[in-house]
């Protein structure tokens, strides 16, 4: 078995060691088998490393049938056998800090309110956990957030260790171990102790400041999205730097940019209100001069138009065979490679819309429905607007 040095020092950045074998797997990509190696592979929440052998790029560490598969680019070029690897250690540390952030903090929720951890991802941005419980407020994330940061503050020492499942049984873990051999304990003396086969810093302090970003319920479960170390940085920066470009566009200093923001908004939703009554207004002359123009025949009225949306020929629809019976409108409009059109007729009129749109949807290769006196559908424009008028008037 490979000898995994990740364990004995998880902050080993390069070794040298012998090549056992390399090939390809099923779908042709290469692969090493290391006597000894650093690299991480996935597994317990924790993704795996990524870094060179040789001049050959690892993008994937995998455990396979009990081996550590090492995958690459490229096959390794070596003249004696040997290689020497190299780690991402921004990415292996990254983990470690996300790593160790998540034990804090699940820690934290069970030993102040008795939520347990049910499952955690580390995710590429920001990381989660699962918890299993059907209520949690802003209290409870307060609280546990501040217990996490202390803990980090207090510089504690981490320790791993290998037990046996008697020597395991008489620790206070903090949840059920999934294996009974090879147990190797993550233990934060007087905190948490937990089995977890990642890797980890020797001290709290290296996993940084711990920010929870928000929640979600999940049926019977919350998820708490977190980050934890250079992350936290990093979201801090991002989010200053966001605040900064809006203190100028909103007007005001950040505190007060939420009342800011709600004045703009409710503005914002009196001059759409506004705009949406013009629009309607404009939209009933609209239909009152279609139906003038369509004067005392018994043609129904129609319209093509380009670039309208189907709620405006929705609405145009209906105000023009709203005022009277015998009316009838067929409204069309060519948006980009698609077409739309509505059938509408009045009270006490003749024809079927519903019969006219399903009549027209297959030269379109269209979707649509209705009833009897209203009916819309829409499809690709594979005629031209006019022809399916045609099409539609001769049904009506």
């Amino acid at each position: 078995m490979t000898r995994k040095l990740y364990y004995e020092n998880p902050y080993l950045t390069s070794f040298d060691t012998r090549l056992i074998k390399q090939g390809q797997d099923e779908n042709g990509d290469w692969y090493a088998v290391l006597e000894k190696t650093a690299f991480y592979p996935e597994g317990g929440g924790q993704p795996y490393d990524t870094g060179e052998l040789n001049d050959s790029t690892v993008t994937k560490v995998e455990e396979v049938g009990g081996e550590i598969r090492h995958y690459l680019r490229s096959s390794v070029l070596t003249e004696d056998g040997y290689v020497e690897g190299k780690i991402d250690w921004e990415r292996r540390f990254d983990h470690m800090q996300q790593h160790t952030g998540q034990h804090i903090l699940s820690a934290a929720f069970d030993n102040l309110f008795g939520f347990k951890t049910v499952a955690f991802h580390l995710g590429r941005e920001e990381s989660t956990i699962d918890l299993d419980t059907d209520t949690l407020n802003t209290n409870h994330i307060e609280e546990a957030e501040k217990l996490a940061n202390q803990i980090v503050l207090e510089n504690r020492r981490i320790e791993t260790k290998w037990v046996t499942k008697e020597e395991a049984e008489k620790l206070p873990l903090r949840k059920a171990l999934s294996v009974e051999e090879n147990i190797r304990l993550v233990v934060i003396p007087d905190y948490d102790y937990n089995g977890c086969g990642g890797t980890h810093p020797s001290s709290t302090c290296e996993a940084g400041m711990i920010k929870i970003l928000g929640i979600q319920k999940e049926k019977k479960k919350y998820r708490v999205c977190f980050v934890a170390g250079n992350r936290s940085f990093r979201q801090f920066s991002k989010k200053n730097d966001i605040l900064a470009r809006l203190t100028p566009l909103l007007n005001a200093p950040q505190d007060e940019m939420e009342t800011a923001l709600h004045k703009l908004l409710e503005t914002k939703n009196a001059l759409e209100k506004k705009l949406e009554e013009a629009n309607d207004r404009l939209i009933d002359f609209e239909a009152s001069q279609m139906r003038t123009n369509r004067g005392l025949t018994d043609i129904p009225v129609t319209g093509v138009f380009e670039n309208r949306p189907i709620q405006e020929l929705q609405k145009l629809a209906r105000a023009i065979v709203g005022e009277g019976d015998g009316i009838k409108a067929i409204l069309l409009s060519k948006n980009g490679d698609k077409l739309q059109f509505v059938c509408a007729k009045g009270r006490n009129t003749s024809g079927n819309m519903k019969e006219a749109v399903a009549v027209a949807l297959p030269l379109i290769n269209g979707k649509g429905g209705g009833n009897e006196t209203f009916a819309q559908g829409g499809g690709e424009a594979l005629i031209r607007p006019e022809e399916l008028l045609k099409e539609l008037l001769a049904k009506i």
